[in-house]
């Protein structure tokens, strides 16, 4: 889990990355907070719904999508005894109504324990949760590092980080994942704070091409 306190992580991040170091001295206070309200079966639900969305464009059709069950809460069973055409209503794609429908498939089954994951060791996390349609080596680290509260998480494939470490030293082009990974060896075990930064650098402008 995250440590109560950001201290630590700041500290070694300043010491191993003069670059990250600056980055962090402009964007200031470290504020990730993981998303510990409902289930993880809800969580994996809004990461399929949000897939390939804009943020406000993801909410309304999650929230419509909610609004279909009681209390706003849907389930697994509840979801595979849907109608089709409610969920398309609601404004879920073809292909995300199959992702939801085969988790919901799995979870509903026992096919995919949910409950347990918090014990799990983060690679073994990501290979029980990519069985799921819809759901990649992406998905799986972003449910690691914002509901989960993994501290040492790169999401090597994120466009996000690859733009923002592509600004912050100055590349000529976009790096690529197994450069990612190269340049993250620095971070570790803090790599979801140092992501976290890069995320932020890229609203607050920093850097430059």
């Amino acid at each position: 889990m995250l440590s109560a306190s950001p201290r630590a992580g700041l500290a070694h991040l300043r010491r191993a990355d003069p670059i990250l170091a600056a980055l962090i001295a402009r964007v200031g206070p470290y504020r990730l907070q993981p998303r510990r309200t409902g289930t993880h079966y809800d969580a994996l639900v809004r990461s399929i719904v949000y897939q390939q969305l804009s943020g406000k464009a993801a909410g309304t059709i999650l929230r419509r999508f909610c609004e279909l069950y009681p209390g706003n809460r849907p389930t697994a069973a509840l979801v595979l005894g849907t109608d089709e055409a409610l969920m398309r209503g609601a404004g879920l794609s073809r292909q995300k109504l199959g992702y939801l429908r085969d988790l919901s498939d799995r979870v509903a089954s026992g096919t995919l324990p949910l409950a347990h994951l918090g014990r799990l060791p983060d690679d073994a996390i990501v290979e029980h949760l990519v069985q799921v349609k819809g759901i990649g080596k992406w998905t799986a680290q972003m449910f690691l590092m914002f509901r989960l509260g993994r501290p040492d998480v790169l999401p090597d494939l994120d466009l996000g980080i690859q733009n923002a470490i592509q600004r912050a030293y100055g590349l000529k082009t976009r790096p690529t994942a197994k450069d990612v990974l190269s340049m993250g060896e620095w971070w570790h075990p803090y790599a979801t704070m140092a992501s976290w930064y890069l995320w932020r650098s890229l609203e607050n402008g920093d850097g430059q091409l």
